[in-house]
């Protein structure tokens, strides 16, 4: 069986935002489950962790775990067990150790897909923690300074003026290249080749395998192109399944409705859940979510953009840009406690970002990659604001995220400006 102790190498670890959580959940339950895309970082965030190590990602490994999964689990504690969900009887025998020792630390579990239902006979409530990896920051890719921390935002500290070397070329490249930790290091024409392999990937087998369900590599291909030119919108599933229709596909939307589960279910797209803030006001809330790629060049490399074809296209450039913002600000976040929303009414009231602590504190951010937006993103913010003041209390902050070079500041109606490249936990 593929099992042994982390490799030396472990020791060159890149820290991980993520990091802290991992400490805190191994202090206070039995188990951890790190779950996320493939190639953002599990295994080596939990070989970094982890004493002993259990790789199930190849059959003969799967098999042998299904044989005899106690003598697998075998193994100095935290325990990693790499792609557990190839061998998921693993999961219920971990359990079952965990209760036996009433003892803390003990297992790291690590997934890029969820195992089909019924694979496991309980859900681990109680004794394992859950926590979602992406794909590196920019914070954590060393793109951003982290100079402006979302956490002190929180705590009502003032953004100063400091200097950003972003711009929207260099913006448009970030999105393209992706946070894999595999491309540190790499030229962007290097780097581009990660989320275009992988696209492919998902395409020619990994939908499939999510849960046993053969998919049409066609219909998936021209999904993944869809759900790139809708991304960070609320688009429905109707309007995916005409567009598919457009490329001339038969499919219907409740096949749809199962594409787009099985690329949840791998961790390709994530879905933003609307704010519904109580509101003494008529005004009703849309509860649609918006859908993101889990990296920002996976919608890239689905359209075929180069960062020179995606330049000349601002409009799709921004609603990369918003992704590849919400992929970083849902990492601070949740270091911090909190989940990131977005808010939409009936009366064309719309904020990009609602981030909202576990002790109820909450902020809100438009995202613009200019200057020309910034009025009316202030606007939004300032509307929000007043509209939940009551039930919600004072936002801890307002901001604009931006792609622009130059200095973040604040505004005279209160609102920061924060180029994302300052930007970190």
């Amino acid at each position: 069986m593929n099992k042994g102790t982390p490799p030396a190498g472990a020791s060159g670890y890149r820290p991980r935002v993520i990091d802290a959580q991992v400490r805190e959940a191994l202090e206070i339950f039995g188990g951890l489950l790190i779950e996320g895309p493939k190639w953002c970082g599990k295994t080596s965030t939990g070989l970094h962790h982890s004493r002993s190590v259990l790789y199930v990602g190849d059959e003969n490994s799967a098999e042998m775990a299904r044989m005899d999964p106690s003598l697998a689990l075998e193994g100095e504690r935290p325990l990693l067990v790499d792609e557990w969900q190839d061998a998921p009887v693993l999961w219920d025998v971990a359990r079952r150790e965990i209760d036996l020792s009433g003892k803390a630390g003990m297992y790291i579990f690590t997934g890029s897909s969820v195992p089909p239902k019924g694979s496991t006979h309980h859900t681990g409530t109680g004794r394992f923690a859950r926590l979602r990896m992406r794909p590196m920051s920019l914070y954590e890719s060393g793109d951003s300074s982290g100079a402006v921390s979302l956490s002190r935002l929180f705590d009502g500290v003032e953004v100063a003026s400091m200097k950003s070397e972003m711009g929207y070329r260099k913006a448009v490249s970030l999105i393209c290249r992706g946070g894999w930790p595999g491309a540190l290091g790499m030229d962007d024409g290097r780097a581009m080749q990660i989320p275009r392999e992988y696209v492919r990937a998902i395409a020619d087998s990994d939908i499939s395998r999510a849960d046993g369900r053969k998919r049409s590599r066609t219909n998936t291909d021209l999904l993944l192109r869809s759900l790139a030119r809708n991304c960070a919108t609320p688009v429905k599933v109707s309007v995916l399944a005409d567009d598919l229709r457009e490329g001339g596909s038969q499919i219907t939307p409740n096949t749809v409705s199962g594409y787009l589960d099985a690329l949840k279910s791998i961790f390709v797209i994530e879905e933003q859940s609307a704010w519904a803030p109580m509101l003494r006001s008529r005004s009703r809330i849309r509860t649609s979510p918006k859908r993101h790629f889990a990296d920002s060049s996976l919608a890239a490399a689905a359209l075929k953009a180069s960062p020179e074809i995606l330049a000349r296209d601002p409009n799709t450039a921004g609603f990369l840009f918003e992704s590849l913002c919400f992929r970083d600000l849902s990492a601070y976040a949740s270091a911090a406690k909190g989940d990131v929303y977005h808010y939409r009414d009936n009366t064309g009231l719309e904020v990009d970002e609602v981030i909202e602590l576990s002790d109820g504190r909450w902020g809100a951010i438009e995202v613009k990659m200019g200057t020309s937006e910034f009025d009316k993103g202030a606007d939004s913010l300032l509307s929000l604001a007043e509209k939940v003041r009551d039930r919600m209390g004072p936002p801890s902050f307002l901001a604009i995220l931006t792609a622009t070079s130059g200095f973040s500041y604040v505004r005279g109606d209160g609102v920061s400006v924060i180029p994302i490249d300052l930007l970190g936990p």
